[in-house]
């Protein structure tokens, strides 16, 4: 199959376009930084363009067979400005605008379309899952407003909307920033520590991106998140366990807030999210404990 991968230097794309090659498949990444796109796995063409403007990179992506569309830049690196917001809006909405237009019309026959778990806002202890009613909030105005520019691409082709929730890897992401006070003997949780975390290990990311992108049954919203959401206390007490490391030491939340000001919101968002949907296909999740997941990522 050839594959049109966007966001492919990133966390995700990067490790999902070496599974792509792994698999026999062809891969056109399409990258704004062509020293970045340099350290792509052996195989993969490299196309330079900005997947929210206009360009070549357009007729690139109609000769392909689907596309994996994961292009955004990162939510939670620094304070939400209003300039922030708008280089957030562009590069998901505008770009996804963008690929629609070509898929609508020719080329792909699938699009797997990265979303977020931040469609659903801050719901507490309620259990969401794919049927569940979008949330309120910048995050989830986003989400919507980023699956429904995809929508075009359904008059012909077969969308799945990926809606990702904390991804946990090695050397990049969240977790490196998560374990670092535990190894300055500093962590603990946030607050009380009740609000939940909908996390992923980087392996099923991945291959929850093949099922979609592979799996003519896959269609519509499909939450790639582990099938245990974490309260953040208990992830506190793994992390601490993995290693090592005492997990005692509390963060007041509205320290939290001061330092990251509204980037708090995706921060500190209670959200209980299961993948009802891949479990439904039969996924089997290689780390579906967190526990698991954190000793092989972090285990000496």
């Amino acid at each position: 199959m050839r594959v049109f991968l966007t966001g492919a230097t990133g966390l995700i794309g990067s490790a999902l376009c070496g599974a792509l090659l792994g698999k026999g498949h062809s891969v056109t990444a399409l990258s704004r930084a062509p020293d970045a796109a340099r350290r792509l796995p052996l195989g993969a063409r490299v196309v330079t363009g900005d997947p929210a403007e206009p360009g070549p990179w357009q007729e690139e992506l109609a000769s392909c067979d689907a596309c994996l569309h994961l292009a955004g830049e990162p939510i939670a690196e620094g304070r939400w400005t209003p300039e922030k917001k708008r280089r957030l809006a562009s590069s998901r909405v505008d770009s996804t605008a963008r690929v629609a237009e070509v898929i609508r019309s020719r080329g792909p026959a699938v699009l797997v379309q990265g979303s977020a778990v931040g469609f659903y806002g801050s719901r507490g202890d309620e259990v969401l899952d794919e049927g569940s009613a979008p949330g309120e909030g910048f995050l989830a105005d986003l989400s919507r407003r980023w699956e429904a520019a995809a929508a075009p691409a359904a008059k012909r082709a077969r969308v799945v909307l990926l809606r990702t929730g904390v991804v946990l890897a090695r050397d990049a992401g969240a977790l490196p920033r998560m374990a670092l006070p535990f190894r300055l003997f500093a962590g603990g949780p946030i607050g009380d520590g009740r609000f939940w975390l909908p996390w992923i290990h980087l392996q099923d990311e991945v291959g929850l991106a093949l099922l979609a992108l592979e799996d003519e049954r896959a269609a519509g919203p499909l939450n790639a998140t582990a099938p245990e959401p974490v309260r953040n206390r208990d992830l506190a007490k793994a992390l601490g366990r993995t290693l090592g490391r005492p997990s005692f030491v509390r963060t007041p939340e509205a320290a939290v807030r001061l330092v990251l000001g509204e980037t708090a919101d995706a921060v500190l968002a209670s959200q209980r999210v299961i993948p009802r949907r891949a479990l439904e296909l039969g996924y089997a999740f290689r780390f579906p404990e967190v526990g698991a997941a954190l000793r092989d990522l972090l285990g000496r």
